[in-house]
């Protein structure tokens, strides 16, 4: 068995590798950019050592700093998680040559399967169906626009060494192709390396299903099952289940075999995923194998009862797997939801700050959190946005998405906009609780799954109003010292300027002889409460409510059946505006301005792209929001912004 063990990945893999390799008595290394000089997995390991500077090209891609560390802290081998270089069959071959076990497959079937347009070559030859495509090594403009022409559209473009959704377009038609091509590229080539591209017929009421591999030394494999990953954004997974609902018995022992042979078609061993399409007529084509664990194994898991990292490590020691395929038994039904840092309400745009509050669901042996964050941590524009995983298995599908709901529901985040709320509305969605799932689900229920907030505007500020002057110090504790509207024989009132969704209004509060009374505009409202904790039981014109509440210096959050209200107090008239103010247009998150499509006095159509922002490695085109002339352009390309700063000025057409 192996003794030491370095993990060269950072939050919440790091901690979920961390954890097994502890249990199982190995010494653990950790490592950690600036960035993550407190980060929790740091506080796990054995040992830590510094890599180097944030960014991720200086720190954790840093593969001469990682098998430097390796040698110098004595370390027998290296898990690279997910993301990062767990895919990179040069640091794979790095490892072997320094000595040291790389926990994962050898360097060649990362090769093969790392070049995607390679990998469906060779899965041709093993038998196991593709999507209608090129994957033709000559990549000239005029190739590809003459391959897609021909495939059809529409039309997937996908990054040749990509994954997780960068690098990936889908074209609709021959007159959106070249920028497609253009965005695909540089995002490829800035998240890879390699900016070659592969074509696929794009199948838009297609299901994602995945099966989990596992192969030994010893010529022996199996699979574990399968999983459904079709719910997803900016082609990015964001709800994960297992075992996939609705398949027959049959189809699932037919995509099960086809993955255990292109795994061992490229001599596997380890953990990896092969990935399908699955139409409704029950055909599935191969999309590609990720050689790594993935990030819903913990799905897998939970319907297997067995431990994948410690799988990962006994193989890589040389172990045969401890399994026969006749002895792999499932129970149940997981599913997995990705709490990401994001503005669902402006197309997932990844979301950065601080994790002012942070309250996770009670875990017990059907529900289980996998973070790396803790509260009073940064998220920050370096990595992925991702906070954690919420797990939850019961004994069938419909009990296990009733228990997400409700750990949801429990699961409360301050200080850093989340999806959290957007996740609560999915899996209680009629169509989604039917399985009635495809990749453009998102896309196709967006009216039922952002839906105005439950309550209205007056109501929110009102109960923010109310848990604020609640929170304060009574008057009898301390009357002077006090900064409310307390006075002496009057009844108590608080004048609030309170912002909500990006407006300014005014809230008068006033003890009443039943509680308070809150003025907002020309409406009234009539409330009572008790806050305890940060649980606030109030009646609200005539209707017992049942809320949280978490305060940090002048925020207040509201969370309520699964959704959060995020409000400000203010002290004269400026909102927050993420959004366009008058004639300017500002950046809607921190990031890399990548590039400039437009010059001053450029004359523009609405909608057109006007610059590309780049954000934890992915890219967030800003448009027009009218027809206009570009008066003034304040950054240029490569400069770096920050979220609410002007970008440019647009002077619209009279």
């Amino acid at each position: 068995m192996l003794t030491k063990l370095l993990v060269a990945n950072r939050g919440e893999i790091a901690c979920r590798v961390l954890s097994t390799a502890r249990r199982l008595g190995l010494q653990t290394v950790a490592v950690y950019s600036d960035a993550d000089r407190h980060a929790r997995h740091v506080t796990l390991a054995d040992e830590a050592w510094h890599l180097g500077p944030a960014p991720a090209a200086d720190s954790y891609l840093n593969q001469a700093a990682l098998l430097d560390i390796a040698g110098s802290c004595g370390a027998d081998a290296v898990h690279p998680g997910y993301g990062f270089l767990s895919e990179h069959a040069g640091f794979a071959q790095g490892c072997a040559e320094a000595g040291l076990v790389f926990v994962g497959p050898p360097p060649a079937a990362i090769a093969a399967m790392g070049d995607k347009a390679a990998a469906k070559t060779l899965m041709a030859g093993a038998g196991v169906p593709l999507v209608p495509g090129y994957h033709g090594e000559e990549q000239s403009h005029e190739r590809l626009q003459r391959e897609a022409d021909d495939c059809g559209y529409p039309l997937l473009l996908k990054a040749v060494a990509g994954g997780g959704g960068k690098g990936m377009r889908i074209v609709h038609s021959p007159a959106g192709f070249d920028e497609a091509l253009a965005a695909a590229r540089r995002e490829a080539k800035s998240s890879f390396g390699n900016d070659a591209m592969l074509l696929e017929h794009y199948l838009p009421e297609a299901r994602h299903v995945e099966v989990q591999v596992f192969c030994d030394s010893h010529g022996n494999g199996l699979y574990l099952s399968e999983r459904d990953c079709s719910v997803q954004r900016r082609h990015q997974k964001i709800l994960e289940e297992a075992p996939a609902p609705g398949l027959t018995s049959a189809i699932r022992s037919a995509m099960g075999e086809a993955a255990v042979r292109a795994a061992q078609a490229i001599g596997y061993c380890g953990a990896g995923t092969v990935e399908f399409l699955y139409t409704a007529d029950g055909h599935f084509f191969f999309m590609e194998m990720n050689t790594r664990l993935q990030v819903e194994h913990p799905v897998t898991e939970m319907i297997t009862g067995l431990d994948l990292v410690e799988w990962q490590l006994r193989t890589a020691a040389g172990q045969p797997l401890p399994l026969t395929q006749e002895q792999v038994t499932l129970r149940g039904h997981a599913v997995e939801a990705r709490i990401y840092a994001e503005d669902t309400g402006h197309d997932f745009l990844p979301a950065s700050g601080t994790l002012y509050a942070l309250h996770p669901p009670p875990l017990s042996n059907k529900v289980r959190l996998d973070t790396g964050v803790r509260q009073g941590d940064q998220v920050g524009i370096y990595y992925d946005p991702l906070i954690a995983k919420l797990i939850v298995h019961d004994h069938n599908r419909e009990a296990a998405l009733a228990g997400l709901a409700r750990a949801l529901e429990q699961y409360r985040i301050g200080g850093v906009k989340t999806n959290i709320g957007f996740l609560h509305r999915l899996c209680q969605q009629p169509a989604f609780r039917a399985g009635e799932l495809h990749t453009r689900f998102i896309e196709q229920h967006r009216h039922s799954l952002f839906p105005a907030p439950g309550l209205s505007t007056g109501e929110v500020l009102a109960m923010a109003a109310l848990a604020y002057a609640l929170s304060l110090p009574k008057p009898g504790d301390a009357p002077f010292a006090t900064s409310t509207g307390w006075r002496l024989n009057q009844a108590a009132e608080y004048r609030l300027r309170l912002e909500y969704l990006n407006d300014v209004h005014e809230v008068n509060l006033t003890a009443s002889a039943n509680g308070w009374r809150a003025q907002v505009s020309e409406q009234e409202h009539e409330l009572s409460g008790e806050l305890s904790g940060e649980g606030l039981q109030l009646n609200l014109n005539g209707d017992r409510i049942g809320l949280h509440v978490a305060l940090h210096d002048k925020h207040i959050w509201l969370f309520y059946r699964g959704e959060r209200f995020d409000l400000r107090r203010v002290a004269d008239d400026t909102g927050a505006g993420h959004a366009i103010a008058g004639d300017s247009l500002t950046a809607p998150m921190p990031g890399l301005v990548a590039e400039l499509k437009v010059a001053e006095g450029d004359e523009v159509a609405e909608g057109q792209s006007l610059l590309v922002l780049e954000a934890m490695k992915m890219e967030h085109p800003i448009r027009a929001p009218m027809a206009g002339r570009v008066a003034e352009i304040h950054f240029r390309a490569g400069d770096q912004v920050n979220e609410g700063d002007e970008l440019l000025r647009l002077k619209p057409h009279d």
